[in-house]
């Protein structure tokens, strides 16, 4: 654990076991979380480029390697195919493990054997071997980093059946998400969006208590809009309803967090009761998650929409460099301004 985490520990003995609150970021509720439980189940390692003594490239796992050493904290070559072809040679064996893909860019070439084995372990043996593997990366844009560090492609990997894709948002819900990821039998893909790694501190309980998957958080209460979104993106939806209540304009926010499978009876619930909804997402716009919220409202919630579905989203094109990065992110205006359209109808 950092020092800089460990200062800031408050202890509480609660029914004999120790309990510890922290008043940490996203990237270090993360390392919490691993180390909560690795703590708790030995059959949890950690592999990845640089996540021993180095602590990885945004120091996800620092202090891991000095508590656990070598044999559960594994540095591995620069080789993405071959960290998730151990993974899940080690899932398949009984372990736990727990992959780093330093940027989702670079995941590309795990593709092979998430697509064509790990998703497809349980169904290929009939149920007799599960894969319990969660990968790790860091993805989205917003840190000035080069194209292949700024991707937002979880809609590839929500295509593939037998594969859980999660992001969370917030300190909280990476800690209590991550530790339901850990213990699910079958493959997760974390996605951490490192935009908002160290953009606000949050009091996590280290209680081990995981966060239910495939389920919709509300984080906003509000009877004129529903408004969607997931990942770094949350944090520009949650400052556009702020700005939309002053307009008289009162939105629920909803943070899909699990993308796949993902909670539409919450969202339609939402709709339903809203009659309006905007979605919004910075991967871009074709063929995205979004477009597979707006297509179940379509089938499901046609006579109860007051206006057409809207998506603020990102560019059909690759991510740019950083001087025009600002131009591709949705910001809190664009929703504003797609929101405001919607109350016309």
């Amino acid at each position: 654990m950092t020092d800089q985490v460990s200062n800031e520990i408050t202890t509480h003995e609660i029914n004999s076991h120790e309990i510890t609150s922290h008043e940490i970021t996203m990237v270090e509720a993360v390392t919490l979380a691993l180390a909560h439980e690795m703590r708790r189940d030995p059959d949890v390692v950690i592999l990845g480029e640089d996540v021993g003594p180095n602590g990885g490239v945004f120091r996800a796992t620092q202090g891991l390697y000095e508590e656990f050493g070598f044999k559960r904290v594994m540095d591995t070559p620069l080789a993405e195919t071959l960290i998730s072809g151990m993974t899940i040679g080690m899932a398949g064996y009984g372990l736990r493990p727990v992959a780093e893909i330093q940027f989702m860019g670079f995941i590309y070439a795990c593709m092979e054997h998430l697509v064509s084995h790990a998703s497809r372990l349980r169904n290929r043996t009939r149920g007799r071997i599960s894969c319990p593997l969660v990968i790790r990366a860091p993805f989205g844009g917003g840190i000035h980093a080069p194209e292949h560090h700024s991707e937002s492609t979880e809609a590839l990997f929500a295509h593939v059946p037998g594969l859980r894709v999660v992001i969370p948002s917030s300190p909280q819900r990476a800690y209590g998400l991550l530790l339901a990821a850990i213990r699910n039998d079958d493959p997760v893909l974390f996605l951490e969006p490192k935009r908002v790694y160290r953009i606000e501190r949050q009091t996590v309980v280290d209680n081990g208590q995981a966060l239910p998957l495939d389920t919709c958080f509300t984080l906003r209460q509000g009877s004129d809009m529903t408004l969607v979104s997931w990942g770094a993106s949350i944090r520009e939806t949650l400052i556009a309803a702020e700005l939309l209540s002053e307009q008289g304009v009162e939105c629920e926010v909803l943070d899909l967090a699990s993308i796949k499978p993902f909670d539409f009876k919450t969202i339609l619930k939402s709709v339903k009761h809203t009659g309006r909804c905007c979605i919004v997402h910075e991967a871009c716009r074709s063929f995205g998650v979004g477009a597979e919220i707006a297509a179940g409202l379509a089938e499901h919630a046609l006579l109860d929409l007051k206006a057409p579905v809207k998506r603020v989203t990102g560019f059909d094109t690759v991510m740019p460099y950083f001087k025009n990065e600002h131009y591709y992110l949705p910001s809190e205006q664009d929703i504003v301004t797609e929101c405001l359209s919607l109350m016309k109808f």
